[in-house]
Order: C-alpha cells, then structure tokens, then sequence
C-alpha cells in the first residue's frame, strides 16, 4: 500500500472539449505549435481549429510541422531554435504521441543551451538535469496509444548511434492536456488498432511490473477493460463515438499507469526494433512480441494471479490460469486484423542479436523493472520465436 503519486496536468476529456481550450488559463501568450509532416492536422482541420481557439484567447503563435512518426533529436534541436527566435513563451503538442512527446522535449531544449541527448539518460546520453525549468507543455491529442497527454515521459531517436530513448522528469508534464474523441475519428483502422495496442500494453506493462501500486492497479485494469470491450469496434467502426470514446480514456488512464508505475523490457525491445527500423510503427513492434513476450513471464512461473485478472479484464470472465491472458489477446489481436505481422519485412534473422543487444543497451534499465529476471537468453527466445 505504499505508493507515490503525482500527476499535476489539467485534464479536459470528452466529446467537443477543443472549443474549450479558449476559456483556459493557457501558460504564456506565444505557442509553438508542435505537429507532425504527414499534413493529416491540416487535412482535417484540426490545426485551424486549434489556432481559432488560440486567437480567441489572444495568444499568438508559430508552427513548427516536421515531426516524424518515430521523432528525432535533430528535429527537436531545429523547433527549440525557431522557439528562440520567435519568442514563443509555450509548446502546444497537436497531434499524435510523437508530435507531444516533440513537444515536451523542445520544452526542454528552447531554454537551455547544449545537446538535448546531454539529458538522456541511457545510452550515449550525459544523464545532466536541465539547468532551466522546461517551458510549459499543452498537448492536445489526436490519437489514442501512448497516453503521453498523462505523463511526463517524452521518446526521442538519436539517428546517427540508433538510440530510441525515453526522458522525461516531473517538470515535463503537460500543464493542460485536451482529450476530444472527436478528433480521433480520422485515424485509419490499422493504426487504430496499433494505438490501442500500444495503450494496452503500457497498462499490461505497468500492471506486471515491480513497482505497481495500488493506484497505478487501478488505471491499468479499467484501461485494459475499456480496450478489450472497445478497440475491435473502433477498428471497424470508426465512427462509433462510444467505441473511439472508450479507447480514448484507455490510453489516457494508461498514461496515468505510465505515471505512477513504469513500463519493463517489452517496451526497451520494441524501442530498439523501431529504432533499428525507423519505418516500423511502435505499436506494431509490440504487436510482433507481444504473444511470446507474455508466454516466457508465463513459462517462468512470473505473478500467475496478475496474468489472470488481466485476462479478466481483457474479457475472459471465467479466466482461471495465466495463458487465459495470452489467449484473450491473441483472440484481440486477430479481432484487430493485426495477428498477422511479420517481423521478416523489417529484419532478418541476424538482427535479432542487435535488436536485443540495442534494447539493453539504451533502455536497459526497464530490465529492472520485470516481474522476474528476463535474461539475455531468455530475450533471444522471445525474438526467435515471435519471429515470422
């Protein structure tokens, strides 16, 4: 029961909450806004939406609209100078995680001077607190997987060494965060559902790992109920708004997991595959592990009650032994569309080794985090094994 818990973002969540974002207290009177190439802000409107609301509320702003699906450091670097020369006083992430995960990361860049991998942790990174408070972060998101609207952690590729890594202390929580399902009912149904999987497995993470609480129990098990009960319809029914509404508050209390327990190494080895791979998409890298990587903690006899409740959770009411749990989301994965996923269109067999060796390396300490020891054996047998 003992547990420590701060999550200090403001938090707006439901159907038509963007055309509040004019009546808040917002944290400065200039923002970058922060979002991605792909011109899907532009294509649906929401960024003049978002910069309608700003002029309402008398705040000017800049756009700075380069970042990629997997975001890179260079990119970060670039936006915190155009932050500086524009004198934009806050970071508005709109968009996906990538873009707010960019956004709390230019936050960080925009007032302090140096390498944003100097304050990186793992890797090549100098592990260096910043030295000046971070602006404040608004994030408005338009996609619901990695709960980065919830927590203060923010995942950035370093291109030249191959290290995806993630940072983030408390003073990179977003200070407001607009959660409106309604802008999520663009996004097409194989990313939906590699967003759902990837808020799924955040809370699956944080349920199992040595950390979790009480709270961060709470948020993980109602976050996998919702997605169990919801994703395959948002995936084939986009424009049902209960279904988008139920996997929206999946990935924001898995956000809330994020903040109060932690992930372990599935997300270390999913981050070195997409950073081996730049074209692979996060939640599909997950995909591809997921059902090996939860039989071997299985196979190893690690927390056979833990494995139960969630397959409860995920929708197994008579669940009673721990492959229910991988059972359940096989049966999801395939109500996806996405059991399918081959590891063989973005590597061989001989980059198995590397995916592992990468995963330790930069990410290495989530291994600590397990619910047991998983050696670098063991790691390898999950790869071999989950690969197609």
């Amino acid at each position: 029961m003992n547990f420590s818990y701060y999550i200090p973002t403001r938090i707006l969540f439901g159907k038509g909450q963007l055309s509040n974002l004019s009546a808040q207290e917002l944290p400065g009177k200039k923002a970058m806004i922060v979002t991605s190439c792909g011109g899907s802000m532009e294509k649906y409107g929401y960024l003049a939406r978002v910069q309608e609301q700003l002029k309402k509320a008398g705040v000017d702003y800049a756009v700075y609209n380069k970042i990629l699906p997997n975001p890179i450091k260079d990119h970060v670097m670039e936006a915190a100078q155009l932050v500086r020369e524009t004198g934009c006083d806050f970071i508005l992430g709109l968009g996906g995680g990538s873009s707010i995960d960019s956004a709390k990361a230019i936050a960080v860049m925009a007032p302090n001077t140096g390498d944003y991998w100097d304050f990186i942790s793992g890797g090549t990174g100098k592990d260096i607190t910043p030295p000046v408070d971070p602006l404040p972060v608004v994030a408005i998101t338009t996609t619901a997987g990695t709960g980065t609207e919830a927590d203060p952690w923010t995942v950035i590729t370093k291109s030249e060494t191959n290290e995806k890594i993630g940072g983030g202390y408390d003073k990179t929580f977003p200070v407001l965060s607009i959660v409106d399902p309604d802008l999520m009912m663009s996004v097409p149904p194989v990313l939906t559902a590699y967003q759902g999987f990837d808020a799924l497995f955040h809370s699956t993470e944080g349920y199992l790992n040595n950390t979790a609480n009480v709270m961060s129990d709470m948020y993980a098990l109602k976050s996998i109920e919702l997605i169990g009960k919801s994703l395959a319809q948002a995936v084939h029914h986009g424009d049902d708004q209960q279904a988008r509404a139920d996997v929206a508050l999946a990935n924001t209390l898995a956000g809330m997991v994020e903040s109060t327990s932690g992930c372990i190494s599935e997300y270390s080895l999913a981050h070195a595959m997409s950073a081996l791979s730049p074209q692979l998409v996060h939640g599909a890298a997950l995909i591809m592990i997921s059902r090996e990587y939860y039989t071997r903690f299985i196979e190893m006899g690690a927390c056979p009650e833990r494995f139960v409740q969630m397959a409860k959770a995920l929708g197994k009411a008579d669940a009673c032994r721990p492959m229910d749990f991988v059972d359940a989301l096989v049966s999801l994965l395939e109500s996806c569309g996405v059991d399918g996923l081959k590891m063989s269109d973005y590597f061989s067999l001989e980059d198995l080794k590397a995916i592992s060796q990468n995963s330790r390396d930069t990410m290495g300490s989530l291994y600590s985090k397990d619910p047991m020891v998983l050696s670098a054996e063991d790691e390898l047998i999950v790869l071999k094994k989950s690969y197609k």
